[in-house]
């Protein structure tokens, strides 16, 4: 049952969920015809290479897993939070703060690292949804890419290239991420519409914020301004890590 605080928000959710639902149906259809043709990807229960990524949300996004986590959870969470501010915010540019979140901030706290599961799947967001591997899941591994030697390298880029289902830069399968941009698109005119406001961001520091009455106070009121200065008293502001788009 989601905490009584948040049943103000349940219309938005509902919207989330749904798209939620949509994706899960196309993209099925999708991998089975795909692997019925014979393709292959290359991403199992149990793998966790792409569970220290940065992942990317809408506060609508993190509202629904907000709702479905423990406190613990959330507990891990904040932490989390406060690690990818700790990193946004000493980073020079976007390829440093990339790399340190992976090596550095490390996995998600909702992942079992026993059984590399996620902890929170039926609520993860849309960037969970829609990351699959045309290769190797060696490739997503961190610090993949630069321990390639310039023959492997080549051998990548010809490999993406020639692949029809990626997008010619990178080994991830590119219609099933096509499939998850309606979720962003729904979870976007909620929000305005609900709010006359989107906010978007980093995955852990949003579902941190959902928990701050006076952070959604703003937020549910429209005030972009007032939502801003709660998120900086916070600790929870940086241009690249809360965007919030009036």
């Amino acid at each position: 049952m989601r905490p009584s605080s948040q049943a103000v928000d349940q219309p938005i959710l509902e919207v989330v969920e749904r798209a939620y639902m949509r994706y899960a149906q196309r993209s099925g259809m999708w991998l089975e015809e795909f692997t019925r043709q014979g393709g292959v990807v290359h991403c199992k229960s149990g793998c966790m290479n792409c569970c220290n990524f940065p992942v990317q949300v809408s506060l609508a996004e993190a509202l629904v897993t907000a709702a479905a986590l423990s406190a613990v959870q959330m507990d891990g969470m904040r932490r989390r939070a406060a690690r990818v501010m700790k990193n946004a915010k000493s980073a020079s540019n976007w390829n440093e703060y990339f790399e340190r979140h992976r090596s550095q901030v490390g996995y998600c706290p909702l992942l079992d690292l026993e059984s590399g599961t996620c902890s929170a799947y039926t609520a993860r967001p849309a960037r969970c949804r829609d990351t699959f591997s045309m290769l190797s899941s060696k490739f997503c591994e961190a610090g993949a890419m630069q321990r390639l030697s310039r023959a492997e390298r080549t051998d990548y880029n010809r490999e993406v290239k020639a692949n029809p289902v990626t997008d010619g830069v990178s080994h991830y399968v590119a219609p099933l991420e096509e499939l998850g941009e309606p979720i962003w698109e729904a979870a976007g005119d909620a929000m305005r519409s609900t709010w006359n406001l989107e906010v978007w961001g980093d995955f852990w520091v949003l579902t941190t914020l959902t928990q701050d009455a006076a952070f959604m106070a703003a937020v549910r009121s429209g005030a972009a301004t007032r939502a801003t200065r709660r998120a900086k008293a916070l600790g929870l502001w940086h241009l690249e890590i809360v965007r919030i788009e009036q």
